[in-house]
């Protein structure tokens, strides 16, 4: 037996050579397969370049600073690779020709968003956007335009409404943004056909509201990583959108600021500083004529409406209007008839809150008064007492004593979360069963 097996496996030695050379060719089929897949791809060449008009090579940054690298890195080199990571990506900012703009909005008779805005809903390329107009406030060229919105376009964040491109017409430029659906803060706070009603009435949903403002701020002032001091400088309760139903927040006109010469570039920002150490008085001059700023007063803080200039502080005193508007359901300026002195009065809502919350005894009614009384005084009023004092700090007529967007949004996120843990604790109990049978 054992040597007849022996004399097969010798006597048929073409089986053995075939089967110990079948592998070799295996892996030489796969290797001519894979070198004549790669014939088959272009080569594409690795580049540095930001623009997003080359190939491949233009997605992804293989080169020895990319992200591909072991855990001993530092995170300098990190943050460096990163960035030359995201400068890579093919962001096409597009800048429309204006008949493109006047074909989408049907020659500007398309729907506006409201009788009292120039701002129009169309279709542009196969998105669905919103076109706004706005007015240069100083001069400003293509060239120039075209660098701010390829910059400002490579900030996404879910807080944001995102700008797709814009398009210039003499002394106007017209900003196209992606359209959103939902509904503006101020409206969903204050309906005028039915004033009794909102559909922010749980405690929950307002919260919601707060950080998501607090954390697309804190994002456009730190953490676009442009190396540009941005600043919105349009915050009102007007300019975020509600949506649903989760009610999350977005915030409306990013980049408008840059783009309309409301707000100067960094480098002349730095130019700025220099100046205000030479010469303040010239300095102050000097960003009058530069700086021409528009807004509603009620979210203007003193300085802003002083001197024109328009900072991250300024943004800072918007916020904390905004949120004790949301606190209140109140308008951040409203007309009030006063009856000792028979005539009627300016109320701006951070008087009032002030008045609130400075109560020597401690008592917490007067906060719950001065609260949305159509949260039917469900929800924490600790929480509220400490965000209300968060927004007056937000609102000190001193800038340098308001706190920035990083120390706002770590404050509310921790109220956020005190929020959620006394929901949880009232929360109606689901894990018990009821049973109607005699006993």
């Amino acid at each position: 037996m054992c040597k007849s097996k022996t004399k097969t496996a010798a006597s048929d030695p073409a089986k053995s050579t075939s089967r110990t050379t079948n592998r070799p060719a295996r892996t030489t089929k796969s290797s001519s397969l894979s070198s004549s897949t790669a014939s088959r791809i272009p080569n594409k060449s690795v580049s540095s370049s930001s623009d997003p008009s080359t190939s491949y090579g233009s997605y992804y940054n293989f080169n020895t600073n990319s992200t591909f690298k072991d855990n001993s890195t530092t995170s300098t080199s990190s943050k460096t690779s990163l960035t030359s990571l995201r400068a890579s990506l093919p962001e096409k900012t597009h800048i429309y020709d204006f008949s493109e703009i006047q074909q989408s909005t049907n020659n500007f008779l398309a729907n506006r968003i409201s009788s009292s805005s120039s701002a129009w809903r169309c279709a542009i390329r196969g998105k669905d956007a919103v076109v706004f107009q706005r007015r240069f406030r100083r001069p400003i060229d293509a060239a120039e335009v075209g660098e701010l919105l390829s910059v400002i376009c490579r900030s996404h964040h879910r807080t944001l409404v995102k700008l797709l491109g814009a398009s210039i017409s003499g002394d106007h430029i017209f900003l196209v943004y992606e359209h959103v659906s939902g509904a503006s803060l101020s409206h969903c706070l204050r309906n005028p056909k039915n004033p009794n009603f909102t559909v922010l009435s749980d405690w929950m949903s307002r919260m919601q509201v707060a950080i998501d403002l607090a954390q697309g701020l804190e994002y456009i002032h730190h953490y676009t990583g442009l190396d540009l001091d941005l600043v919105h400088n349009h915050i009102e309760s007007s300019s975020v959108i509600v949506t649903e139903p989760s009610f999350n927040a977005k915030i409306c006109h990013f980049g408008t600021s840059e783009l309309c010469g409301e707000i100067t570039a960094s480098s002349k920002t730095h130019q700025k500083e220099d100046l205000v150490e030479k010469n303040s008085k010239i300095a102050s001059i000097y960003s009058r004529r530069d700086l021409k700023v528009e807004g509603t007063i009620a979210y203007m803080s003193p300085e802003l409406r002083s001197e024109g200039i328009a900072t991250q502080k300024s943004d800072v005193y918007a916020f904390g209007v905004v949120v004790l508007e949301l606190l209140s359901g109140e308008e951040a300026m409203r007309v009030e008839f006063d009856g000792e002195r028979g005539e009627f009065v300016r109320v701006s809502v951070i008087e009032s809150a002030r008045e609130a919350v400075d109560d020597e005894s401690g008592d917490l009614g007067r906060v719950r008064r001065w609260m949305d009384g159509r949260l039917r005084d469900s929800y924490p009023v600790e929480v509220a007492e400490k965000m209300m004092r968060m927004c007056l700090d937000c609102c000190h007529v001193d800038p340098d004593q308001r706190p920035d967007m990083r120390r706002a949004a770590g404050k509310f996120s921790k109220f956020y979360l005190e929020s959620r843990t006394w929901c949880e604790k009232r929360s109606v109990p689901t894990d018990f069963s009821i049973s109607l049978a005699p006993r």
